[in-house]
């Protein structure tokens, strides 16, 4: 199979015999997960809040290529997609005609099915399922996860197929894709499960112009190309749809920008109010933090958006980094920021969800950065 499998099983250190059960560690290879989710009649897949096109593709193309083994369409579908708004305009356009849920929380997710496996795709952190939590914490024995993150809560599913190289899940994912249907190689993959696989792709890339792009990934989109993925069609659903209000909440942020020269950074802030003033939702900010990286002396960028829950304020963050050095100095490792800061991801682009107003949550930001 031509998908560059990881390796299995991983290594656990015996000196200090760590549970693999409590160590984000790699437990399981993607024939095995395929093996389980063969075994179980109905699946849940879950991803992270505010769902992005990793998580929307990985989650969508696993949940096809089950129903297609099964023989399982609509309301009578084996495998289900369950997500937590909000969505992207463009989600409803990838999923049809999956069948999904979106819940909008604090509303509870649905009581309508206890599912003999769930997936969970793009995260493995109690943070980013927080509104699955309670439906996830009685079922952790039947749950697995796939993810391509340094961090995670290993409590959740002592059954991970994490892939810490892959720079979007959709890698391994298009890897499970392949053993359900017993295929060789993804280019013979269904053009309705490569299509939600490219979107994954090529979002978490940043339509393959950042620094994770390496050979694996662009084999990986041959293959998909060769499938009969649409690249012009589905670049214009995601980049070419724009309404006004994001181009002034777009403006907005980047008069905002505060330059902090001793850390080469930029840091940009949307209020609460700056959405509602520009009628614009959460995800319409997506993307903005890749637009001062276009400054030569900028070595890191954050925008924080101020976002409000049944808690009070909090601040979302969101770093990313040029994977070059500057003056001498090498490239800001942002998961190690956001680590410090409660959250994490990858050394060049990473996030963070701190309980402070934006003044606050700025400090603690700039006094994070190297």
């Amino acid at each position: 199979m031509v998908v560059n499998p990881i390796p299995y099983p991983m290594t656990i250190n015996a000196s200090t015999q760590e549970d693999p059960s409590s160590v984000w560690t790699n437990t399981i290879d993607a024939k095995s997960v395929a093996d389980w989710i063969a075994e179980r009649e109905t699946i849940v897949l879950l991803t992270h809040t505010k769902p992005d096109g990793d998580a929307l593709g990985s989650t969508l193309a696993i949940a096809r290529a089950i129903n297609l083994a099964r023989g399982t369409t609509g309301a009578v579908s084996a495998a289900e997609c369950w997500y937590a708004s909000p969505m992207p305009e463009w989600s409803q356009q990838l999923a049809t005609p999956t069948k999904i849920r979106v819940i909008n929380p604090p509303e509870p997710p649905p009581a309508v099915l206890d599912p003999e496996g769930i997936v969970i795709c793009d995260t493995g952190s109690w943070s980013q399922l927080d509104p699955f939590k309670a439906f996830l914490e009685p079922r952790l024995n039947k749950t697995v996860i796939i993810d391509h993150h340094l961090q995670g809560n290993a409590v959740i599913s002592e059954r991970r197929l994490l892939d810490t190289d892959a720079a979007a899940v959709v890698q391994p994912a298009a890897e499970v894709c392949c053993h359900i249907l017993n295929l060789d190689s993804p280019d013979q993959l269904p053009i309705d499960i490569a299509t939600p696989l490219y979107v994954g792709l090529a979002t978490d890339t940043g339509w393959f112009k950042h620094s994770n792009v390496n050979g694996r990934v662009m084999r990986l989109a041959g293959q998909l190309l060769d499938a009969g993925v649409n690249h012009s069609a589905l670049f214009a659903m995601l980049y070419q749809r724009d309404r006004s209000s994001r181009l002034k909440l777009m403006g907005r942020a980047l008069e905002s920008i505060e330059i902090i020269k001793d850390k080469n950074a930029a840091i940009m802030q949307l209020t609460h109010q700056d959405f509602k003033d520009c009628k614009a939702c959460p995800g319409d900010s997506g993307g903005f933090v890749d637009i001062p990286q276009s400054v030569e002396a900028i070595r890191v960028v954050a925008i924080l958006n101020e976002q409000f829950d049944a808690d009070g304020v909090f601040t979302k963050i969101s770093l990313r980094s040029k994977p070059t050095e500057w003056n001498g100095q090498p490239p800001v490792d942002v998961n190690a920021v956001c680590q410090k800061l409660g959250g994490g991801g990858h050394a060049r682009a990473s996030g963070a969800r701190v309980r402070h107003n934006l003044e606050d949550t700025k400090k603690l930001l700039i006094e994070a950065l190297p």
